[in-house]
């Protein structure tokens, strides 16, 4: 059954004047929802297409796409982004998109694709206007989740340093969530991304200034998320457990959306992305480590302990979860948070440590870690965890 889901009606914690949250549709193939939405909703007829590059290349989505738009309708198509959005490639994209007086944008694809079309409406924001005035559209194969916030990373080409630029105008009018098409996703993409949407959940519920009603949607989050991955690692054609994921994504950033500050492993990981570890990988590497790290310095805190307890009680309490922490040896009483979490370890080369240690201190998660990041060498101890 089709559903489209107003922003209005969508549960949140923020102030929608502020981070308003996008529509979200799903029910229906995501090329007849975007026709359909281009034409009624947004009354749009110059549609510039951003697309991932292997959707591209190597299935018929974007040609469905493109055929339910009309070819009339389609004024520009970008094949593929590079992860972590270099600055050279939106200012590209931006140009593109101004010849071609481009009135509405679409994406095709994952994180990277998503956060480089946030950053062009951005850009692309006319001198006279304080606002973007190019809606988007974004169709996410991944569960990373930027699609539900207004905030993207661009990263300089010079010196690889990933920047996050926060602006209410820039994020998606509309979300087409639909888990067949994600069925052309690969697993370790789709697992590790799905691991990006845990990462959100548990920082905001380790979040020293967490709220009750931020708490119940990260725990909504963690809850829907896990068992529904596990299901997806199983059967990767269960598509009842994609579109389960794919929920869950929109709890776990309806946290971020409302303001609730992430940690460590979201402040390291924006700085290993310009050095080639995919989204999603991120998050299987530092938040291990950094809920590790938590617990051996926060003991002055007695909070950072109940937290990261309220969060091990979460997963122990879903059965499949609980039998996969069993199947592989560890056990209510004895393992930390970190064990839990520790899906995959990826070595990080000792020469990248210091400039990534520096680096990561400029990020604007780094001081509201529970333990906040304020030195050079709290971010190599973990970094040197991982190493």
């Amino acid at each position: 059954m089709s559903r489209f889901v107003k922003s209005s009606l969508l549960s949140s914690t923020t102030d929608s004047a502020l981070y308003p949250s996008p529509d979200v549709s799903y029910g229906r193939p995501y090329y007849e929802s975007c026709a359909k939405h281009v034409k009624d909703t947004f009354h749009a007829s110059r549609i510039y297409i951003i697309a991932s590059k292997s959707l591209a290349r190597n299935t018929d989505k974007v040609d469905k796409l493109i055929q339910a738009l009309g070819k009339d309708n389609v004024v520009g198509l970008r094949k593929g982004t590079t992860p972590h959005t270099p600055w050279s490639e939106i200012l590209s994209i931006v140009a593109g998109c101004r010849e071609a007086k481009a009135d509405c944008v679409v994406t095709l694809g994952a994180g990277s694709t998503t956060d480089g079309a946030k950053l062009v409406v951005l850009v692309n924001i006319p001198s006279d206007v304080k606002w973007p005035t190019v809606p988007l559209i974004t169709i996410p194969t991944s569960l990373s989740g930027g699609e539900y916030f207004s905030l993207a990373g661009g990263t300089d080409d010079s010196t690889n340093h990933k920047q996050g630029l926060l602006h209410s105008g820039m994020g998606s009018k509309l979300i087409i969530l639909d888990p067949e098409l994600c069925l052309t996703t690969p697993e370790y993409h789709w697992l590790s991304t799905g691991i990006r949407s845990v990462d959100h959940c548990v920082e905001a519920l380790c979040c020293l200034t967490a709220t009750p009603a931020s708490d119940e949607k990260a725990e909504k989050g963690l809850r829907l998320l896990v068992p529904s991955l596990l299901k997806c690692k199983t059967d990767p054609g269960d598509t009842l457990a994609r579109h389960k994921c794919q929920i869950a994504v929109n709890y776990a950033m309806n946290t971020v959306r409302a303001g609730i500050p992430m940690g460590g492993s979201h402040a390291i990981g924006h700085q290993l992305g310009p050095l080639g570890v995919p989204h999603g990988i991120t998050s299987c590497i530092m938040c291990p480590a950094v809920m590790k790290w938590n617990i051996r310095h926060g003991t002055s805190n007695a909070e950072i302990a109940r937290r990261q307890d309220k969060v091990k009680g979460i997963l122990w309490s879903e059965p499949e979860v609980a039998k996969t922490l069993k199947g592989a040896g560890l056990s209510e009483g004895s393992a930390d948070l970190g064990d839990l979490l520790d899906a995959i370890i990826l070595n990080v080369s000792p020469d990248l440590i210091p400039g990534l240690s520096k680096r990561a201190l400029d990020d604007f998660w780094a001081p509201t870690n529970p333990v906040p990041l304020l030195k050079a060498e709290q971010v190599r101890d973990i970094l040197e965890m991982v190493a």
